[in-house]
C-alpha cells in the first residue's frame, strides 16, 4: 500500500528480457529515504508496485512480469529514464495523499497541457469502460503521483499541478501523447462492484457499471 506522495525520482539504470517478464534495474537518489531498503520490500515505480529482488549499491531489481507489462508502461521504459518511486506505507506514517495500491488499471494517454502561470492543467484520455469510478475532486494516481481530478469530460479528465509536485516528480517531463500508468480510487472500486452485485442487477434493471468495465477489470 502507498499513498502516492514519491519521495525520489529515480533512473533507469538496465533492462533485461526475461522470459515474457523484464528484470528493471532502478538507481535511486535519495540516501534519506532509501537507505535501509532491502530485497522482498515493495517498491512503487511509476505507480506500480514491484518486489525488490536484488540490491547493488543505491541500484535495486525488481522483475517485472508479463501481466504488469501488459496493464502498464514499464515495457516501455529506456535506461536513462527517470521514474516516479514511493516505498510501502509504513502505518505511523502521514497519509498525505490518498490509499494508493501500486495495481495499475490501465494506461492513460497525455493531452492538452496548460500554462496557468503558478499551476497547470493537464487533461489524460482513458478507455471509457472505466468512467464509473472517477468523479470531480476524487482522488487518482498518474504514474503513482495522488492527485485530485479537477474535472471530467466523456474520456478525459484533468488535474491540476501545483509547482512543488511539478518540480519534484516526473510530471514535469510530460508531453502530449506520453503514455502514463493510471490508478483509480480503491474506495470508488468498491463501490462500483458493489452497486454492480446489488439488486438493480438482479432485477435486471440498467445499473451505471458497464459490462465493459467489469471485463476490463477481470470480473
Amino acid at each position: 500500500m502507498f499513498t502516492g506522495i514519491v519521495k525520489d525520482v529515480g533512473r533507469v539504470v538496465a533492462l533485461r528480457q526475461q522470459g515474457s517478464g523484464v528484470r528493471l534495474a532502478v538507481e535511486y537518489t535519495s540516501r534519506h529515504e532509501f537507505q535501509d531498503l532491502d530485497i522482498d520490500e515493495s517498491v512503487a515505480v511509476n505507480g506500480a508496485c514491484q518486489t525488490v529482488v536484488a540490491m547493488n549499491g543505491m541500484t535495486f531489481e525488481v522483475d517485472t512480469i508479463a501481466e504488469t507489462l501488459k496493464k502498464t508502461t514499464l515495457g516501455s521504459l529506456r535506461a536513462g529514464q527517470s521514474v516516479n518511486l514511493e516505498r510501502a506505507l509504513r502505518p505511523q506514517d502521514r497519509l498525505g495523499g490518498h490509499f494508493v495500491q501500486g495495481h495499475v488499471d490501465c494506461v492513460g494517454t497525455v493531452g492538452e497541457i496548460d500554462d496557468l502561470g503558478e499551476s497547470r492543467r493537464i487533461w489524460i484520455s482513458y478507455p471509457e469502460a472505466f468512467e464509473p469510478l472517477l468523479v470531480p475532486v476524487g482522488s487518482i494516481a498518474i504514474d503513482g503521483v495522488s492527485l485530485t481530478v479537477a474535472s471530467v469530460r466523456p474520456g478525459a479528465f484533468s488535474v491540476a499541478i501545483i509547482p512543488y509536485t511539478f518540480g519534484h516528480t516526473t510530471i514535469s517531463s510530460l508531453r502530449p501523447g506520453t503514455a502514463v500508468n493510471l490508478e483509480f480510487d480503491i474506495l470508488g472500486k468498491y463501490i462500483a462492484r458493489q452497486h454492480q452485485l446489488g439488486e438493480g442487477r438482479g432485477a435486471g434493471k440498467e445499473t451505471a457499471i458497464s459490462d465493459a468495465w467489469l471485463k476490463e477489470m477481470g470480473y
